[in-house]
């Protein structure tokens, strides 16, 4: 079955300092690969700290930037071969959430704008009254009142107003996936739950597939199926959500579930297991695995040689040698569809 959108060992390379050309290679990420099947609707969450990669993967998967290696697919098409009418196809098919939704927007322009565009552009109504009807059924769906919501201006609503409005925008197109990264960081607590619910609702009323691109492994485990944890732009670890937060095998998987607050008034918020090295090594200093300056485990062969994806269970699989006597799963985020 083609899968909706792959990533083929994909590696992202940017120049430092001077440009692509520059001797000095930042990797943001490094042979990633991910297949994503719109049939059952899947929400897979792409979680690590910051500069991880995270956002790099979603501008890939976008088409805004193109891999140093590696092949971005819909449909099996490659995103930079596609006629003009595949690509037109997949800008509706494949729609983003992002971080700050305040960026989305003209100041200029009522938030009616960011609606009616994407009904012209694709040509989603053949009157007025039909485009106004699919706007407010859309607001509707997210939890808005389309009559407290339209005719205003971006900044006359609430950071979480504003990020719903683009959850509607999106739903307007009815896309296969959704990307959405980081889409409740920058709003309250009390909004973050109505945020994930709409997407929640998109995926199993409507059959949307989403990947869910957060640092904040609660709201992962929350709302995601399936995990992928990334570090300096690698696979640590992946599988079924609930098994890889409730059974973290990798240590930098261990270390930042080990980083969240508990309720507790014993414990001092802050304490950190001092197994862990708090500094990193540089990117790109590290021939071998990415975490072995800060791991606790390290080996001689992690600074030598880069660790597979062993699979430990199903389709839980670890970039660690801690679990080399587990059979080794190259393709485990690829042939894992999700």
């Amino acid at each position: 079955m083609t899968t909706l959108l792959e990533a083929r060992h994909v590696t992202k390379l940017f120049g430092a300092g001077g440009g692509f050309f520059s001797r000095e290679k930042t990797v943001a990420l490094e042979d990633f690969s991910l297949a994503i099947s719109g049939d059952p609707p899947s929400i897979t969450a792409i979680a690590g700290e910051s500069g991880s990669g995270k956002t790099t993967l979603v501008r890939l998967l976008l088409g805004i930037i193109s891999p140093t290696s590696g092949e971005i697919l819909h449909k099996g098409k490659h995103l930079q071969r596609m006629s003009r009418e595949e690509w037109r196809a997949f800008r509706r098919e494949v729609q983003a959430i992002f971080q700050d939704p305040f960026e989305a927007y003209n100041p200029f322009y009522k938030i009616d704008h960011v609606l009616t565009t994407p009904i012209a552009k694709f040509r989603l109504a053949k009157s007025k009254a039909e485009a106004r009807e699919l706007i407010e059924n859309a607001l509707r769906g997210v939890g808005l009142r389309p009559e407290e919501t339209l005719g205003r201006h971006p900044h006359e609503l609430s950071g979480g107003q504003r990020q719903r409005v683009m959850v509607a925008r999106a739903l307007l197109l009815n896309p296969r996936i959704i990307l959405a990264d980081e889409p409740v960081s920058m709003v309250d607590a009390s909004l973050r739950a109505t945020i994930l619910e709409s997407l929640l609702k998109l995926n199993q009323e409507l059959g949307i597939s989403v990947l869910y691109v957060t640092h904040d492994l609660t709201t992962a485990y929350q709302l995601a199926k399936n995990i992928i944890i990334l570090y300096q732009g690698c696979v640590m670890e992946t599988g079924d959500v609930e098994r890889v937060i409730k059974n973290p095998q990798h240590p930098y998987t261990q270390l930042l579930i080990g980083s969240i607050p508990h309720p507790d008034p014993d414990l001092r918020w802050g304490q950190h297991d001092d197994r862990f090295k708090p500094e990193e090594a540089p990117r790109g200093m590290n021939r071998g695995c990415k975490f072995a300056d800060r791991c606790p485990h390290v080996m001689d062969i992690c600074h030598d040689t880069p660790p597979p994806l062993f699979r430990t269970d199903g389709s839980h699989a670890v970039a660690c040698y801690l679990y080399r006597e587990s059979p080794a799963a190259d393709d485990a985020t690829n042939d894992c569809e999700y």
